[in-house]
Parts: C-alpha cells; structure tokens; sequence
C-alpha cells in the first residue's frame, strides 16, 4: 500500500512538473516570442512579389521608334512547383517539349540557377517568380496548355511586354541589349537592387544601359497569400507599377538608314575589309544624328535568353566581333585627317599661317628618308594647298624640328612636345564622353607614353631579342623581328626621329576613334568648341510630359584662334573640289551643296591600308559633320570618300528622295498626344 502511495506521489510530481514545463513553454512562445512566431507565421502566408514595370521606348527625333515594345505570349514556368513533384517536374517539361518543339534539355536549361560552371542560358531570378522559357509562342500553342491545365501544373501562358527592333540591326551596338540580372550587378546598383522583381531585364550595353533607370520606370508590389504548400489563396496587397520614361534620342533613323547602306556597300566594294564605322554629328549642337558599327547584328538575338554558342558567335572573330563598336570602341591610326591637328601644331609653333613651303618628294628625318604619297614632289605651296594636295614632307619636317627643338634624343627637361599636346588639345587621347558606355580613349604617343611601355614591356622583348620568333615561319620577317626587339630592349624608352614624322600625319602609335575625329572636325567647322557628343535628347513620360532634357556640355577649346581655324576649314572646303578627294566627288553637284573633308590612308602592318574620310557640309555654315572608317578598304579616296558622298546624297535627296527634307535637321523636339502617341515633330 505504501508503495503504492509512493508511486501515485511520484507520478502526480512528475505531471505537475510536465504542466509547469509546459505552462513556461507557452509563456515563452505567447509572451516573450509571441510577435516573432507571429511575424514567421505572417511571411509563411505571403509571398513579396515585385511587379517590374513596363520599360519606356526608346524613339528618334521625329519620335519614331528605335527600341519599342510588343506584346506576346510567354511561357512560364514556377520552377519551385516543379522540384518539389516526384520526378523534378520532368514528365511537365517533356509534354511541354512537344508543345512548344524545344528539346526538355533546353527547357531544364533555361529552369537552371545561375552560377559557378552553369552555362548560358540559366536563371538568375527568385524562386518565387515564373521563369519565361518562350516569348515567340502563337495562341494555338498558349490554348493547349491553358485548356489543359491538369497536364501542365506549375505551366503559365500569359501576355508579357518584349523588345522590339522597328530598324533591325541598325545601331544595334548603340541601341544596346537587354539581359537578366546578375548578383554582381545587384550589389554594385543599389537602386537596381532595391526594384529588382527577379524577372525583370536591365539594359546590358548601349542607351538601353546608359539611361536604365529611367526606362525601367518604378516597380510595382503584390503581396500574395498562399497556403503551406505555396499555392496562391488571394492577393492581398497591391501597389500598381509606373512606366518608364520615354527616351527621345537625337538619332534621325532615316538618316541611320542611309549611313548602314553606305557602309555597307563600302565594306563590300573592298576587298578584305574587316570592319567600318559612320559617325553622322549635328555640327551646330554637337548632337549624334546617326552611329553606325559593321559588322553590326540583330539585337533580337537576345530575346528570351541568349544561347552560349550565340553569345560566343558575338565576341568571335570569325564573325568579326559584331558586338564591338567600332565608332567609340575601334581605334586605328587615323592618316592624313590626322593633319588639321599637325598644321594646328605648326600654328602655334610660329610657323606663318600665309608662308610658302617647300613639298619635295622625300624628306630626312635623322638618317632615314620619309617620303611623300609615291615619292612625288609638289614644289612650293602654301598651308592651304598642303591639306588640299594632302603634302607629307611639310608636316615631317614641321615635326622633326620641333622634335629636335625639344633635345631630340636627349629631351630637355621642360619639353613642350607642342604635335602631342595640340593632338590633346584638340580631343585626341581621351574619351568624347558620349553618353555610351566602354568608350576607347585612343591614342597620343608622347614621351611619357614612350617611357611607360616600355617599363612595361622590355623584359618582354629583351627576351625575344635573345631568343628571337622561331613560330615566324617567314625568315626575313622574323629576322626583322628580332632586331627591332634588341632595338626597343636597348632603347625604346626613346621617343625616336621617326615616332616624331609619323605623329604628323597620323600613323606611327597614334590612334583614334571615329567618334574622336568627328567631334574634333565639329569643333573645327563650328565655333571652335569641343563638346562631348550626345544621343539622349530627352526624358519624357508616357504621357507626353518631358521629365528634363539631356544637355551637351562644352568641355574644351581648340588651341587656335578663329582666323586660324577659318583658315583651314576653307582649306578642307577644297578637298572634294580640286584635292585628294575630287574623283570620289566628280559630278556632285557642289554649286547646290558644297562639301568639305579630308581623306586618310593610313598604313597597318601586315594588312590593307585603312581608310578614312573625314567631312562637313554645308561649308558655307556647316549643319553636318559625317566621319566614315573602313579598316583594311584601301585608299579614303577609293573607299571611305565615295560612302560619304551616297551618305549626303541620302540625306540632301541627289537623285532619290531626302532622308531629311530641305537637309535641315529638327530643332524641337516631337509632341506628343495625352495618350503618349507621338502627335508630330
């Protein structure tokens, strides 16, 4: 009985112990964690869901569209929905397979998380958003997997914004691409970070990059209620997105048009050619009326996710690196238009703006000959018939004794290197700062330059002038090879005679942009000021409303005065007429539109010459500036003149009808109705 008692005792301890455990285990839970289980119970109801807003177009001067958007249908997948099912959604994917006629390894692709060793394309989104695995789907395709739910669970076809290109590949590499979301992104822009929706595109390259925020308006939120299994029960908040921006560009795509045909017929007409570029400014604004890169590409490619081997093809060389701009990313040595910086630099190393010089068929610079154009002669002439004639021997001995004025091979200590600094001067060795990103800031060989290679490069070619090129199979060319490593190991901190005749006439090391020669020839022809060229005219709201508008900052001065700057520009207004360019030009009628320029044939090792052809018009009171490259086309006379003449007979309407009517280019820009259509120009 006793014992009994004691079992019953010790039974009634051990509930009233279990109470009170449990008793403090409640208080614990309700009282002092109460609102944190209470906050976890609230997020495992609901689901954030960032709602990206539609993304603004992108619209030339007249307000026609460049970048636009369509709707259309997209497939969807919940790939959280899918992982979950016994097989990883793997039987939804292969009947999804055969709607959509996509191999189920490409569809398990596209559902991929992005990371370490995944290749493209992948997913870089939440896992609370629908991964879009098609936008090109018809509607019989949507109604198959809309009426057929029970087959497709976790499957979505719905009516999503994508980007449009009205023009194609015109200015692809201007207009720039869209692309998911990187991580690496995501911390770098903190306002991307803090909108992202996780399937939302940002703009990768180009305006679309550039102008961003702005065209990706604001996001919008939807707080959704969802049970246990993460299945939506409601909406239970909602904040509507608000577009993006309009961006009204100062591009005319009629006059983008006409500059892709001549290139293109330029690049065609030669031989061999690897790449061009047409540069069309506004020479009174400073406006970019027409970037054009070849070999371009359709920017279509990107939508709905590039592949690998596509994204490859892009960079290759085989395909000539499309996605390269070769009008602020292309650097080459740019010839004789180089010379409106050279006769500068004469200028103002006091040599007579109205003397004569001698133009002989060769010139000594050191112990090395430098010839003109086939060794010819042109006797006595003055400045103005050196550009128009396009002598080299002027500019060489200009430079070489400017060379020697500065020590020559033993500099002075305060060198005035005056053929460098008014290269500089004139834009030349830095980026424009056009409002495109990645700009090439080209070239200008001076002293310090010279010095800086080479600490950075001679234990490189000491080496090789111990060991030679044994990989060059053609012996001279390795022999000479050899040499001039010994040379630049023993000397080539020097800033030699030679480096000094072939600054003046844009060859040697100097290197420049399309974009460069183009915003330096606008300062020439205009008010003498160097401005930072821009696309972006505008920011206005889809209802009309400009938000602001994008100035173009002055930011330099040419180093000459007006009188000089005059001077040459009359000069350059002969070219076309009775110079170098006047074959290219033969029948045009310039008593209507008078043109000016300046042709550049640039020698490369190992290829074709580059050719250029720098140019305004009216010279009169010039309205445009257009610069075309085409690398390895041969002769600017032969090959880069004669596009620039189809270029202004595009725009003037020589014998077809004007890309510009009266050649006069918008001021204002276009209106736009309450609707958001653009009302006129």
């Amino acid at each position: 009985m006793i014992r009994m008692r004691a079992r019953l005792l010790a039974l009634h301890v051990l509930v009233v112990m279990m109470l009170v455990v449990l008793a403090v285990r409640l208080w614990q839970v309700q009282v002092v964690r109460g609102r944190e289980f209470v906050t976890r119970a609230t997020e495992t109801r609901t689901r954030a869901v960032i709602v990206p807003a539609v993304r603004g177009q992108i619209l030339d001067s007249h307000g026609r569209p460049l970048v636009r958007n369509r709707t259309a249908l997209v497939v969807s997948v919940d790939r959280t929905r899918l992982t979950r099912m016994p097989d990883g959604g793997l039987s939804v994917l292969r009947k999804l397979s055969a709607v959509l006629g996509r191999p189920v390894k490409d569809l398990q692709q596209r559902i991929t998380p992005c990371g370490p060793g995944v290749s493209k394309p992948c997913w870089t989104g939440s896992p609370y958003q629908p991964v879009p695995l098609d936008e090109k789907v018809d509607t019989r395709e949507a109604l198959q997997i809309l009426e057929r739910q029970e087959e497709f669970p976790g499957v979505t076809a719905e009516i999503h914004s994508v980007r449009q290109y009205p023009g194609g590949r015109a200015g692809a590499q201007m207009l720039g691409y869209l692309q998911p979301v990187t991580e690496a992104e995501l911390e770098k822009r903190e306002g991307l970070k803090a909108s992202f929706s996780g399937v939302d595109l940002a703009g990768r390259d180009g305006l679309e990059y550039v102008y961003d925020d702005a065209l990706r308006g604001k996001s919008g939120l939807r707080r959704v209620q969802v049970d246990r299994m993460g299945k939506a029960l409601g909406v239970e908040e909602q904040i509507t997105p608000i577009p993006g921006d309009h961006l009204v560009t100062s591009i005319d795509s009629r006059v983008q048009g006409v500059v892709e045909k001549a290139l293109a017929r330029a690049m065609k007409s030669a031989p061999g050619a690897d790449g061009g570029a047409g540069v069309v400014l506004d020479a009174r604004t400073g406006r970019v009326v027409a970037l054009a890169s070849a070999p371009g590409y359709d920017p279509a490619i990107w939508a709905g996710g590039i592949s690998t081997r596509g994204y490859q093809w892009l960079l290759s060389d085989k395909s000539g690196n499309p996605l390269v701009s070769r009008a602020i990313n292309g650097q080459f040595a740019p010839g004789s238009t180089f010379k409106i910086s050279s006769v500068s630099a004469m200028l103002r190393s006091g040599y007579p703006l109205n003397g004569t010089y001698d133009c002989p068929g060769s010139y000594m610079v050191g112990d090395r000959a430098f010839n003109n154009f086939h060794g010819i002669g042109l006797g006595s002439m003055n400045l103005h018939t050196a550009l128009v004639k396009s002598c080299d021997t002027i500019f060489y001995r200009a430079a070489y004794e400017q060379y020697l004025k500065d020590g020559g091979r033993n500099p002075k200590k305060d060198t005035k290197e005056v053929f460098a600094n008014t290269a500089r001067a004139f834009g030349f060795g830095s980026p424009t700062g056009v409002d495109l990103p990645g700009e090439s800031s080209g070239r200008i060989p001076d002293r310090a330059w010279k010095k800086d290679l080479w600490n950075r490069t001679n234990a490189v070619t000491c080496e090789r002038s111990r060991k030679g090129y044994p990989e060059v199979k053609d012996r001279a060319r390795a022999d000479f090879l050899k040499r001039l490593a010994l040379e630049n190991c023993t000397e080539g901190f020097l800033l030699r005679p030679g480096d000094s005749a072939n600054f003046a006439i844009g060859q040697g090391d100097v290197l420049v942009t399309p974009m460069q020669l183009a915003r330096a020839y606008m300062a020439l022809v205009s008010d003498g000021k160097l401005r930072s060229p821009r696309i972006g005219w505008a920011q206005v709201r889809p209802d009309g409303t400009v938000v602001k508008t994008i100035p173009v900052p002055v930011v330099g001065k040419l180093p000459i005065s007006d009188k000089e700057r005059l001077y040459i520009k009359n000069a350059l207004s002969d070219v076309p007429s009775d110079g170098t360019a006047a074959g290219a030009f033969a029948g045009f009628p310039m008593n209507k539109i008078r043109i000016g320029g300046k042709t550049g044939t640039a020698e490369v090792w190992g290829k074709k010459d580059t050719s250029w052809f720098a140019s305004f018009a009216p010279t009169n009171n010039p309205q445009y500036v257009v610069v075309v490259m085409v690398s390895q086309g041969g002769m600017g006379a032969e090959t880069a003149a004669p596009a620039v003449r189809e270029i202004y007979e595009g725009i003037y309407g020589i014998k077809r009808p004007p890309a510009v009517p009266g050649g006069k280019l918008t001021t204002r820009l276009p209106r736009f109705s309450p609707d958001g259509t653009v009302a006129g120009g």
